[in-house]
């Protein structure tokens, strides 16, 4: 099933500003929010649906991203896959954004209510960035790597506790646990309770009393990951792919980050990209112009063989179908053109001189734009009709 469109989740227009993107998204996320629709899969669907619409519209890079290549562009949505493939906690995080606070549920400061968590703070990973660099046969075809990364990895000693044994945990006093205290403050308007995250403990709800002598109570480690990453047939350059869970670790049970893959282009030797097509440069001497010849030239797919028509003219363009890059997720595929480039040498023997000088005067070898050939315009006219 396809994706919908982000902007018709949020309801907003294509040339919606940053502040019309944060209501509307803030009235979904009232509307549809757990807390207020307790039981209903519906409603937790299109909470996800708009906190991930949210995710993309609200930063600037990736609105370009998919405003160019749509949900391709982005990746974003699926997980084991590339793009957000947001949880609970990934879209809670956002509303210290939009409510303000530390980024609990709006309903929980209002209401007294809980996002079923007991208000204990989910540590997150940090995202981790990569370069891949790829050649325009692996960009065209799509290609499978394996990459080492050096990233942070759980603690094995502690698995991730950061403490020395299970006895050198205590929970917290400070918020008995739950990772958070909370206020009442009396109003013209009544008690106003509101929630904030346990200031002993950093939401935690425990304390640890003894560290892991490995990670130094960090619960992670410096380690090594062989990431295979596959890589759709037609990116470009300066696109980002971006992988769930395959960033830095997090400890103590916490969330992992992504892992953000930067695509860079390796220029070939002879061929150039222009989007979607191959453009490629044959240079012909005017003999084989004039006669006619046949030609090998080079595709991302390997040799092909092309026939030039007697009395080429320089500038001609010819067209492989199909022989170009694919569009990102999509059966639509470019073609190489073939730019003719007629090559006139520079230095001539007495005799090719005295041959060439002997049909100087010849009418065939005499100029005729509007007879013989046809202007630059109207071949790419003609090319894109």
């Amino acid at each position: 099933m396809s994706k919908r469109d982000y902007y018709d989740i949020l309801g907003v227009a294509r040339a919606a500003d940053q502040a019309e993107i944060k209501s509307a998204y803030r009235k979904l996320a009232i509307k549809f929010h757990p807390d207020k629709n307790p039981d209903n899969p519906e409603a937790e669907d299109k909470f996800k649906e708009a906190a991930e619409a949210y995710e993309i519209l609200s930063n600037p890079e990736k609105r370009k991203r998919y405003d160019q290549f749509g949900h391709a562009g982005t990746g974003a949505g699926s997980r084991g896959g590339y793009g957000g493939g947001m949880n609970m906690e990934d879209i809670f995080s956002q509303f210290g954004d939009i409510f303000g606070g530390d980024g609990g549920s709006p309903f929980e400061s209002f209401f007294g209510g809980s996002r079923g968590g007991g208000g204990r703070r989910v540590i997150r990973g940090s995202n981790l960035r990569i370069k891949v660099k790829l050649t325009l046969e692996e960009i065209a075809k799509g290609v499978e790597k394996k990459i080492k990364v050096n990233k942070n990895v759980v603690c094995k000693t502690c698995d991730g506790s950061g403490a020395k044994d299970k006895s050198s945990f205590h929970t917290c006093a400070t918020c008995s646990g739950t990772g958070s205290v909370r206020r009442v403050t009396n109003t013209i308007l009544g008690q106003m309770q509101t929630t904030s995250t346990c200031p002993t403990c950093n939401g935690e709800g425990v304390e640890i009393t003894a560290k892991c002598k490995e990670c130094h109570g960090e619960g992670l480690t410096k380690g090594e990951e062989t990431i295979t990453i596959n890589i759709p047939a037609g990116v470009s350059e300066g696109i980002q792919l971006s992988m769930s869970g395959k960033g830095n670790a997090a400890p103590r049970g916490g969330i992992p980050g992504d892992l953000i893959i930067l695509i860079e282009e390796i220029p070939h030797e002879v061929l150039k990209r222009d989007g979607i097509n191959i453009i490629y440069d044959l240079y012909v001497n005017f003999v084989d112009a004039a006669l006619g010849t046949s030609s090998e030239i080079p595709t991302i797919d390997g040799k092909a063989k092309i026939k030039i028509e007697p009395g080429t003219q320089g500038g001609k363009i010819l067209r492989l179908k199909g022989k170009g890059i694919p569009e990102v997720n999509s059966y639509i595929k470019g073609d190489q053109l073939v730019y003719i480039n007629i090559w006139t040498p520079k230095a001539l023997s007495k005799e090719e001189k005295a041959q060439l000088e002997a049909l100087r005067e010849s009418s065939n070898f005499k100029p005729q734009p509007g007879k013989n050939e046809k202007s630059f315009f109207e071949r790419m006219k003609e090319y894109f009709e």
